[in-house]
């Protein structure tokens, strides 16, 4: 994270099918809690959660602001050039601190989900020589970290290997087999004019495997230059455009689609010029999040949430808008 149709009509129908949507665990797809945490609500009962993306290995005053149900933590990639997986590809999973670090996210009850990839460094499934290996580099992760909820975040050359994607679907659809709890959710950038093609050929890689999908969650975010207006307008548009995606893709209901999807932003400055995602943006998205009945929103970053003081780098250590510590969290959390 920095921030067309394929042909996948298959990809979630009913358990009896080659795959499960498995934000529909009210209809029998998943009976894991973890699953239903951050699954889509029923169509009676929406609740929207709140899940922001959190540093696996160094804590922020700000990471517990809006009482988050789940923590994304970032990001599992690999070592560089081998199929070992790090915390930032440079501290080992099942290191003692980083064990301590999520245990304390989890002390007010919430749960963790491992995110693997991101934009920097290079994502397991390009380096790893066959899919079982893959698989075991994913699960031995999980284990670390004690969860049982994966999010891929795959984009920029990641999302364009297309050798890596076959094999990265083929190790999740492993994974699932073995550990028959483990649910997925998948990252992907998006513009207002919705997923791109290589974002839709990942979903169609990953029916063609019997991956299980929980959750697409989109990028709303560093969408480019000309794209300078208002960012709350631009992620409910963005929203939209895939919400028809998903619903072809998925073969699915409206209410389902929406229930399947999260929202990702990142909070204040973005990556591209004139690209300012503010606390009143912040308001809004958690606003259309409720009234449609997303799965959950999210942010980039916890440790973002709070107002720049001094040499902080707007793009790392802060927001780069007036604010008070934690209000972006407060914000989407509703």
């Amino acid at each position: 994270m920095t921030a067309s149709a394929y042909p996948v009509r298959r990809f979630l129908r009913s358990a009896a099918g080659l795959g499960c949507l498995v934000a529909l665990a009210t209809a029998g797809c998943s009976t894991d809690t973890d699953a239903a945490s951050d699954a889509a609500p029923s169509q009676t009962s929406a609740v929207t959660s709140y899940a922001p993306y959190v540093s696996a290995t160094e804590a922020s005053d700000t990471d517990s602001a809006g009482a988050p149900t789940t923590y994304n933590l970032a990001f599992v990639i690999s070592d560089g050039g081998s199929c070992t997986p790090k915390w930032d590809g440079t501290t080992a999973i099942d290191d003692s601190a980083a064990a301590s670090r999520i245990s304390a996210l989890k002390e007010g009850g919430a749960r963790v989900r491992v995110s693997f990839g991101g934009a920097s460094g290079e994502e397991l499934a390009e380096v790893c020589d066959s899919a079982e290996e893959l698989a075991a580099a994913y699960g031995d992760a999980l284990d670390a970290a004690g969860s049982t909820q994966a999010d891929f975040d795959i984009e920029g050359d990641a999302l364009t290997h297309s050798d890596a994607v076959e094999l990265r679907s083929e190790a999740i659809a492993l994974l699932q087999e073995e550990r028959g709890e483990v649910t997925v959710a998948f990252t992907l950038p998006v513009m207002p004019s919705g997923l791109d093609d290589d974002a839709l050929a990942l979903l169609e890689s990953a029916n063609n495997s019997a991956v299980r999908v929980s959750t697409v969650n989109l990028m709303t975010m560093n969408y480019a230059e000309s794209y300078d207006g208002d960012m709350g307008d631009y992620a409910i548009t963005s929203a939209k455009a895939a919400h028809t995606q998903l619903r072809d893709v998925f073969d699915t209901s409206a209410a389902t689609a929406w229930g399947g999807m999260a929202l990702t932003s990142m909070i204040g400055t973005n990556d591209v010029a004139g690209e300012t995602f503010t606390l009143s943006d912040a308001a809004q998205l958690r606003a259309f999040a409720v009234e449609k009945g997303i799965g959950w929103v999210s942010m980039w970053a916890t440790f973002r949430d709070r107002e720049c003081t001094g040499d902080a780098d707007a793009l790392v250590d802060c927001s780069g808008v007036e604010q008070s510590s934690g209000a972006f969290g407060e914000a989407l959390a509703g």
